[in-house]
C-alpha cells in the first residue's frame, strides 16, 4: 500500500495497556508480548515510558534491540531528561521514534502544568527541536487535544511541524469526544493547517464513553492516517480503542473507507489470547471479533442460516482473525496424535517432552469430563507453562466446609526441593486456603478482586479463578484452573505470591511516573 491508502496501527499495548491497574508485565513477558505485535504486522510498538522507572527502560531497551520489523517508540513528557532517557532506551532499534507530549487544554495547562499557553507552545517546540537532534522519527500528542481550544490547538500543531515532528497526535485523553463532532474536529484541523501535509496525522482515543473506535473511525475518514489503540482495548480507565476492532471495521467496509492496514489478521486471535494471559485481564464473551461468542451461533434459525450459506449471519470469516468455526471434541479415548494436532492447530509448538506431561493431565481431566473442549487445551497448556517458572507450586489440599461446620483447608506446597505444609480456618474453603497458603509463604496480601468463570461449556466445565491481590504498593494478578473451584482458587492465588516472589527478588526500582495522553 502507498502512504495515503494506508493506515498505521500504532499499538500502545506495552506502554497505555500496561497503565490499567494489575496489568503490570515483567520484562520476559513484555518481550513476548512484542514479538506477538510484530507478528501482527503494527507499524510501530510503543513499547513504554523509559523514564518512568529502571524496569521500564531496561524493557523498552531489549525490545529495541530484539525486536525486529515495526518501529519501536518510546514516551517521554516535554522534557529534555525524558527524552534523553528515550532516545537512550529506543536508539538500539533499526527504526526508532521518540513520542513527547504536552497537555494543551487550558483545565490541564492551568490547573496541572500551572504554565500559561505561550509557555507550553514554547516548551512543545523546544522538545521537537531537541528529539530531532537523536532522531527523524519525532512524533508530538497534544494531550487533552479535544477539550482545547481549537485556534490555539492549530498554532501547536504548526509549530511542532515546523520544528520537526513527523506525526501528530491529537488525542481523546478522556474520552470525551462523540464520533460526529471528532471527525469534523480532525477534517478542520487538516484544512486549516498550513503545514500538516508534512507530518501524519495521528488519533488515540479513549473509552471512556464507549466511543474510541468509532472516533478513531471517524477520524479516519476525516483523513488521520495513524491509529493509536491496544490489543483487545485495554487500558487506563475503561481503556483504549480496540486494534482488533478498528482493523477489521477497515477491513469489512472497505468498500465505505478506501482504505486498509498491513495488519496479518490471522494472527489477530492469537495475539488476544496472550495479552489476556499475560495481563491476567479476561476478554469478556461478547467482546467483538475476539470474544469466544463472537462467531457462536445459538438460534436455530441463524445456525441453520449459517449451515446454508456463512455470510447471512457472519459479515465476516472466522479464519481471517485465527478463529476456528468449528471444534474438535476431544474424549478420554482420544489419543496424543489428536491431542497434539489439535494443538498445533491452534497455535501451540511444544516438545515431545512437554506433550508427555500435557497428555498426563488431559487424561486425568478427560476421566472428569465428557468433552474436552479447546479452551480446556489451552487452559492445560497455560496451567503447565506456569507451574514450570513458578517458586511455589500446589501438592496437596483437603478443605472441609459445611453447615455447622468450622471451613478448614490443609495446604501443602513445593518450593525447590522442600514441601511445606499448613492448615487454618477461614469464613470458607476458599478462605481458609488463602489463609493457608499466607501461613506457608509468610507473606499476606491484600485480596482487592475474585472472579470465578466457567472455561468451557457444560455442567463439568474446568473453573478458571482470577483473583487481583496488592502487596507493599504493588497490585499483582494470578490465574489458576482445576475442575475443583477451591484448586483452582489455590492455584490462582499461589499464582499471584509467585509473582510477588519474583518481583521481590529483583533489584528495586526508582519511583514511577504515571502520565497518559
Amino acid at each position: 500500500m502507498t502512504k495515503s491508502d494506508k493506515v498505521l496501527i500504532f499499538d500502545t499495548t506495552l506502554r497505555d495497556g500496561e497503565q490499567s491497574p494489575g496489568a503490570s508485565l515483567n520484562m520476559q513477558e513484555k518481550l513476548q508480548a512484542a514479538r506477538q505485535l510484530a507478528e501482527l504486522g503494527v507499524d510501530v510498538i510503543e513499547a513504554g515510558f523509559p523514564v518512568s522507572s529502571p524496569g521500564d527502560f531496561e524493557a523498552v531497551r531489549r525490545i529495541a534491540k530484539e525486536v525486529k520489523g515495526p518501529e519501536i517508540c518510546g514516551l517521554s513528557r516535554a522534557v529534555k531528561g525524558d527524552i534523553d532517557a528515550c532516545w537512550n532506551a529506543v536508539k538500539p532499534a533499526k527504526k526508532p521514534r521518540i513520542h513527547t507530549f504536552i497537555a494543551t487544554s487550558d483545565l490541564h495547562i492551568e490547573r496541572k502544568l500551572k504554565m500559561t499557553r505561550s509557555q507550553v507552545l514554547e516548551r512543545a517546540v523546544e522538545a521537537v527541536r531537541y528529539a530531532k537532534k537523536f532522531t527523524n522519527n519525532v512524533e508530538f500528542s497534544a494531550e487533552d487535544a479535544v477539550r482545547s481550544d481549537f485556534g490555539y490547538l492549530c498554532q501547536v500543531v504548526e509549530a511542532v511541524i515546523d520544528a520537526g515532528a513527523t506525526t501528530v497526535n491529537i488525542p481523546d485523553t478522556v474520552g470525551y469526544a462523540i464520533p460526529l463532532e471528532y471527525g469534523d474536529m480532525i477534517r478542520r484541523l487538516i484544512q486549516r493547517v498550513p503545514n500538516v501535509h508534512k507530518a501524519v496525522i495521528s488519533v488515540h482515543c479513549h473509552n471512556d464513553l464507549g466511543l474510541a473506535v468509532a472516533n478513531s473511525l471517524a477520524a479516519v475518514a476525516a483523513g488521520a492516517r495513524q491509529v493509536e489503540c491496544t490489543v483487545n482495548g485495554i487500558g487506563e480507565r475503561a481503556g483504549n480503542a480496540s486494534l482488533e476492532e478498528l482493523v477489521m471495521a477497515l477491513k469489512t467496509r472497505r468498500d465505505l473507507f478506501g482504505i486498509g492496514t498491513g495488519i496479518r489478521t490471522q494472527e489477530i486471535a492469537k495475539a488476544s489470547r496472550l495479552v489476556s494471559k499475560l495481563t491476567g485481564m479476561v476478554v469478556q464473551p461478547n467482546k467483538a471479533i475476539v470474544g469466544t461468542n463472537a462467531f457462536a451461533h445459538s438460534s436455530g434459525i441463524h445456525q441453520d442460516g449459517v449451515i446454508k450459506y456463512r455470510t447471512t449471519y457472519e459479515i465476516m470469516n472466522p479464519e481471517d482473525v485465527g478463529i476456528e468455526e468449528s471444534t474438535l471434541l476431544l474424549t478420554a479415548r482420544s489419543g496424543r496424535n489428536g491431542v497434539n494436532n489439535r494443538l498445533k492447530h491452534l497455535g501451540y509448538h511444544i516438545s515431545a517432552k512437554a506433550l508427555e506431561k500435557l497428555f498426563e493431565e488431559f487424561k486425568a481431566l478427560a476421566d472428569k469430563k465428557k468433552y474436552v473442549f479447546d479452551d480446556d487445551l489451552i487452559a492445560l497448556v497455560e496451567e503447565e507453562g506456569r507451574s514450570q517458572t513458578e517458586t511455589y507450586s500446589l501438592v496437596y489440599l483437603n478443605t472441609s466446609s459445611g453447615t455447622g461446620v468450622v471451613p478448614t483447608a490443609t495446604i501443602r506446597v513445593q518450593k525447590k526441593d522442600e514441601v511445606l505444609q499448613e492448615a487454618a480456618c477461614g469464613d470458607g474453603p476458599v478462605d481458609a486456603a488463602y489463609r493457608a497458603i499466607d501461613k506457608i509463604t509468610g507473606v499476606k496480601p491484600k485480596l482487592l478482586d475474585y472472579t470465578l468463570r466457567s472455561v468451557s461449556s457444560g455442567k463439568d466445565a474446568q473453573g478458571e479463578v482470577l483473583v487481583k491481590v496488592e502487596h507493599g504498593g504493588m497490585i499483582v494478578s494470578g490465574k489458576g484452573t482445576s475442575t475443583d473451584i477451591i484448586e483452582a482458587s489455590a492455584k490462582a492465588y499461589l499464582n499471584a505470591l509467585n509473582k510477588i516472589a519474583a518481583s521481590s527478588s529483583r533489584p528495586s526500582k526508582a519511583g514511577t511516573v504515571k502520565e497518559r495522553i
